[in-house]
């Protein structure tokens, strides 16, 4: 596998890839998640590219882009392993060579439920993830549904401005106990992460009631949302086709989804 980290480099390498090009797009700390869309990625394409990139526009003052795990050597050798032809990990300064005066929107998608408690969150989701299309030009390109608003975001992107990419979601993976996969998880304590099992079993209520209730069992955890919508367009709908909850479990935010069969 071939690591770059510069625009030229990027174009050099991508130059030499064969056939069907699919692009995997992490912020590093790579996990069992991220294996499972490059291993996803190796299995329908001839070739993979991995992006570890820390996007700065998608954090908020007061967020975590300080403390977020920076690993790339690892990462890189995750990626290898899970069968990527090449890894794009750029500086922000050769991302964004200057500060972008037009940035995408991600509209009424990007002002609810996550979008709502991280304001300007999915407009720089959607910047970096637009910029890095350009810059690998993928056929295809896999996102974990577990971060089911970005999908819906980037999905609803492609197809208004015409991006010739294909988006494939690739399903959530979790621990044994069910929390889902998240780099986030490094942050809690064992005691936090017993607690925010909760999580994933506020969700297999399927409803919301029942959930909140027994979120509210828990007392280390404090409930953000939990609604149900539609996984398309993320209206709140009593009869919506997904499940979403995000909370704080210590000083950490985690979020989960979770389908619903009966939509």
């Amino acid at each position: 596998m071939k690591v770059v980290s510069t625009r030229a480099e990027l174009a050099e390498a991508r130059s030499v890839l064969t056939g069907r090009v699919a692009v995997v797009m992490t912020m590093g700390a790579l996990h069992d998640g991220h294996v499972e869309l490059i291993r996803r990625a190796r299995a329908e394409a001839d070739s993979v590219v991995v992006t570890v990139f820390l996007n700065p526009l998608q954090f908020a003052a007061g967020e975590d882009l300080a403390r977020y795990p920076r690993r790339l050597e690892a990462d890189a050798a995750l990626s290898e392993r899970a069968g990527a032809d090449l890894l794009f990990a750029p500086l922000p300064a050769e991302v964004y060579r200057e500060e972008p005066l037009v940035r995408v929107s991600a509209g009424p998608l990007g002002d609810v439920l996550e979008g709502a408690s991280r304001p300007g969150h999915f407009d720089g989701v959607l910047t970096v993830v637009l910029k890095l299309m350009h810059l690998v030009r993928p056929d295809v390109a896999y996102f974990g549904q577990k971060d089911a608003q970005q999908l819906a975001s980037i999905r609803r992107m492609v197809f208004d401005l015409d991006v010739p990419v294909e988006v494939v979601a690739v399903p959530t993976v979790r621990e044994p106990e069910g929390l889902a996969l998240s780099s986030r998880n490094g942050y809690l304590t064992p005691e936090q992460r017993a607690s925010a099992l909760v999580l994933s079993r506020a969700l297999a209520t399927g409803d919301v009631a029942a959930g909140r209730k027994l979120i509210d069992t828990e007392p280390d955890v404090e409930l953000d949302y939990l609604e149900r919508v539609d996984s398309t367009t993320f209206e709140l709908r009593p009869d919506g086709d997904l499940l979403v909850v995000a909370a704080r479990v210590g000083t950490t935010r985690l979020i989960d989804n979770a389908l619903l069969e009966d939509a």
